[in-house]
């Protein structure tokens, strides 16, 4: 995971890229599962996703707040 100021708003991101977490987050409470999301996301591993719901687990605010201001933009 990395956070950089202003990239990706300072959100959260998979090892180097622009994938946020919260984004991930949010596909996962529609129901995607992991597969899918390695097939829409092909540079993350299985692993990548692990990592992933992990950090969301240990900082769940961040993602739940950033997954409702997106959801009203």
């Amino acid at each position: 995971m990395s956070q950089t100021l202003g990239v990706c708003g300072g959100d959260a991101c998979m090892r180097n890229t622009c994938i946020p977490i919260w984004e991930l987050e949010s596909f996962r409470h529609l129901g995607m599962n992991e597969s899918r999301l390695l097939d829409n996301y092909p540079t993350l591993t299985a692993t990548d996703l692990a990592n992933a719901s992990a950090y969301a687990a240990a900082f769940p605010d961040e993602s739940e707040i950033a997954i409702r201001q997106n959801d009203e933009d």
